[in-house]
């Protein structure tokens, strides 16, 4: 394909996944209101009073402040419901702009790519919604006595809808390593030598990446993906092994020399010819034809 065809089919493939994320963040404006309470249940909400409910030990005021804040966190609610329930589709054209550069035995990965990708970004979303209330509840705890913490809703919103992308987001970085092994872009020999600097570029990714500054935020993003980068690592190892079974130089680095089967075998009999099967010797050229061949020549 050209490059312009390339452009076009990538234009093509985000208007599909921005249509489908577009669907279902209209049908989730509908249900705004359930989804803000589902997100805000876990936090530790003061009661009437203001005082905290039996078995807290404090608390925080959700409120709105300003105007136009309810219709902003309609949006924010709305927009991160259609990205997390659209990911089947979204991550199904991301991965029709790449089969077509893929040979026909790499895209029966096609449904295993679709299979793992989703829940593991589902995965990362549940996460970050489990951890997120511990880390407010944390947060919360530091307020001194007499000290009522207010917490705009708004606020909260934004924290929790970023780190519920980043977790997702997060959680597909490992298949996305086992996918180049399975095309062999990567072997999984690399992948294993570069453990040392993963871990310390995915604890450095989840210190930047999550918005709150606490470490069980970062440690909560952290482990996980370490834990899921050694799991890649094993299926590309065993990947590895299967595909050299099939071809001796599957291991071999680019400048590297296949191996040559020098060996000598053994040499069939000649078959004989017989007489009557001999062609023919050709006739002798007459004189006058050897000197046209002569003049030609």
């Amino acid at each position: 394909m050209a490059l312009a065809e390339h452009l076009r089919e990538l234009r093509n493939r985000l208007v599909k996944s921005l249509l489908a994320i577009i669907a279902i963040t209209i049908v989730a404006f509908f249900y705004h209101r359930q989804i803000t309470d589902f997100l805000i249940a876990p936090l530790p909400v003061c009661g009437p009073d203001g005082k905290p409910l039996p078995g807290d030990v404090n608390c925080a005021l959700v409120s709105n402040i300003g105007l136009l804040s309810p219709f902003t966190v309609l949006l924010k609610v709305a927009l991160t419901t259609g990205v997390v329930l659209s990911t089947p589709i979204w991550l199904y054209q991301l991965w029709k702009f790449v089969a077509p550069g893929l040979h026909q035995n790499e895209r029966r990965y096609t449904l295993s790519f679709l299979g793992l990708g989703t829940p593991l970004f589902l995965a990362g979303a549940a996460l970050a919604y489990v951890i997120m209330p511990v880390t407010a509840q944390m947060l919360i705890s530091l307020t001194a006595s007499g000290v009522t913490s207010i917490l705009p809703v708004e606020n909260y919103l934004d924290i929790i809808t970023r780190m519920v992308l980043v977790f997702g987001f997060g959680f597909e970085f490992p298949l996305l390593l086992v996918m180049l092994n399975l095309v062999g872009v990567v072997s999984g020999k690399r992948l294993l030598g570069w453990w040392r600097g993963m871990i310390m570029a995915i604890t450095v990714f989840a210190a930047f990446a999550t918005p709150s500054a606490d470490p069980l935020s970062m440690l909560g993003l952290a482990a996980p993906i370490i834990l899921l980068y050694f799991v890649a690592v094993g299926v590309a190892l065993l990947n590895d092994r299967r595909r050299a079974r099939r071809n001796p130089d599957a291991g071999l680095d680019e400048d590297e020399a296949s191996h040559l089967d020098l060996s000598v075998g053994a040499v069939d009999a000649a078959e004989g010819i017989e007489a009557s099967a001999a062609p023919e010797l050709p006739t002798a050229v007459p004189a006058a034809r050897r000197e046209q061949l002569d003049d030609i020549t």
